[in-house]
């Protein structure tokens, strides 16, 4: 091996063609490939997300609509119906607070968690939960159990 033989590794270069915009000589030059005139041909230009040719685009021609307060409050809810399945699981015995909810996965961490009043609830259970329904809190202490809000 000497310095005149020496070249890359097979498949290690990529595209040896034609250097384009390098002069008349190289025969890209002048235009170099981006025809005539027009935003494309232009250096800088970047389509923006959503251009349409210059027709209005879709998300200019769609009205607004409704209203979206900023400062609504999430609740994941919760309804009696499914703490009777998880205590017919036996996943749950006597007490369900905020920490059991999350390990079964009925709420994330950072979620705020309703306890709502569909279906019926059979067993003694103490219920910790950021919100009650008036339905679900009788329910509860119908059954014998403690609703507290945290």
């Amino acid at each position: 091996m000497n310095l005149s033989n020496l070249k890359p590794a097979e498949g290690s270069v990529k595209n040896q063609g034609k250097r384009i915009g390098r002069g008349q000589g190289s025969g890209k030059g002048g235009t170099a490939t981006r025809g005539h005139k027009g935003a494309k041909s232009r250096s800088g230009y970047s389509k923006k997300v959503g251009f349409e040719g210059g027709q209005m685009p879709l998300q200019r021609r769609v009205p607004k609509f409704g209203f979206t307060n900023i400062n609504r409050i999430e609740h994941q809810g919760i309804n009696l119906d499914t703490l009777q399945q998880l205590v017919d699981d036996k996943k749950i015995n006597d007490t369900l607070d905020f920490e059991t909810i999350v390990s079964l996965g009925l709420a994330g961490k950072n979620e705020l968690v309703k306890i709502l009043g569909r279906g019926e609830l059979k067993a003694k259970l103490n219920v910790t939960a950021h919100k009650f329904t008036a339905t679900a809190k009788a329910a509860i202490e119908a059954a014998g159990g403690k609703a507290e809000t945290l």
